[in-house]
């Protein structure tokens, strides 16, 4: 290959890399221009961009307050449900050996998760320990004689518990058909099978209610959400429409002129995706203390807020508004935009 070949081949090759260059940087400028252009068009319908970046924080705030519900509600039920003990009574000074028999039986159900046994001797010393702040009935109790009565009289007892409190029919099938358990079980006490079954319902169904209402009011203000943005685009578009007609007779690219609406509505879309993890964030650390009080267990949610999830949390809050933001716009230019 002789020299004048060797340098028409580098002077191709810098040339297409000036291209290449000069086309990123074109592309870089183009950007730059509809980020710019469509943050004036942001300002230029301030009040407008104000009502839809509030409805669409309202939106993104009613559908994140739906998730935290239903997590918080959730956990609160199945942390109730894991506290449940099903408990047997057993006559007073029923022996080790029938308590451990009828431990056996109640592990074959297939619902059982574990069970627990103590003899009277046993249980007395958890009705102590239970009560060692009671000094008038400590002092009762210190009397041998006073013991002596308590311990034959205190029932043995089994306690389980169970993978599903909602099915406890094989559990109540053995208790009242075995034969062990008929002939030992106390005839003055029955066992405790409904224990926080009535919170545990009404936790259960405030978290429906809770997904299902947040659920309807998010469409709701979602469908409100779209519309007011889709009208922002819309005057937006109106009031540069010489613009836009220019822009279309000097040959300016479909990208350049539709941009800056896009980047309009997604602006709206990230303030209002930031604002909604800020007030949900600020919330949550307010109320956290108060619902631990009411035995409502928020330990998912502080754990959230308390991490790095946080900002994932952020994320797609803001990822949420801008999708929202750009569906609507794009609605808007497809109807409007000729």
């Amino acid at each position: 290959m002789d020299k004048k070949s060797i340098e028409t081949k580098r002077n191709t090759k810098s040339h297409l890399k000036t291209l290449t260059k000069n086309g990123k940087v074109k592309k870089l400028r183009t950007t730059r221009r509809v980020v710019k252009y469509g943050t004036a068009g942001f300002v230029r319908n301030i009040w407008l961009s104000i009502a839809a970046t509030i409805v669409m924080t309202i939106t993104l705030l009613i559908l994140s307050l739906t998730v935290v519900a239903n997590i918080v509600l959730s956990q609160t039920a199945d942390s109730l449900r894991d506290k449940i003990d099903i408990t047997i009574f057993f006559k007073p000074q029923t022996e080790d050996g029938i308590l451990t028999e009828a431990k056996s039986i109640m592990l074959n159900d297939s619902n059982v998760k574990s069970v627990e046994i103590a003899n009277s001797k046993e249980e007395y010393q958890r009705f102590l320990d239970e009560n060692t702040d009671n000094e008038k009935l400590m002092e009762v109790l210190n009397d041998e004689e006073m013991q002596e009565i308590m311990i034959n009289t205190m029932q043995s007892t089994m306690r389980i518990k169970v993978k599903d409190v909602d099915n406890l029919d094989s559990i109540k099938d053995i208790v009242k058909n075995n034969e062990l358990f008929k002939n030992n079980l106390d005839p003055e006490k029955e066992p405790s099978y409904d224990v926080n079954q009535t919170q545990i319902k009404t936790i259960t169904s405030w978290a429906n209610i809770a997904k299902n209402g947040g659920i309807i009011l998010g469409i709701v203000f979602l469908v409100i959400s779209i519309l007011i943005i889709f009208n922002t685009i819309r005057m937006s578009i109106f009031s540069r429409r010489e613009e836009i007609k220019m822009m279309k007779l000097v040959g300016a690219d479909r990208h350049f002129i539709r941009g800056p609406f896009l980047v309009e509505a997604r602006i709206c879309g990230m303030i209002s995706g930031f604002i909604a993890g800020t007030a949900g964030y600020v919330g949550m650390l307010f109320m956290t203390p108060k619902l631990t009080e009411y035995g409502i267990d928020v330990s998912v949610i502080t754990s959230i807020i308390k991490s790095e999830w946080i900002i994932a949390v952020y994320a797609a809050l803001i990822a949420l508004g801008m999708i929202i933001g750009t569906f609507s716009a794009k609605l808007a230019i497809r109807k409007y935009l000729h």
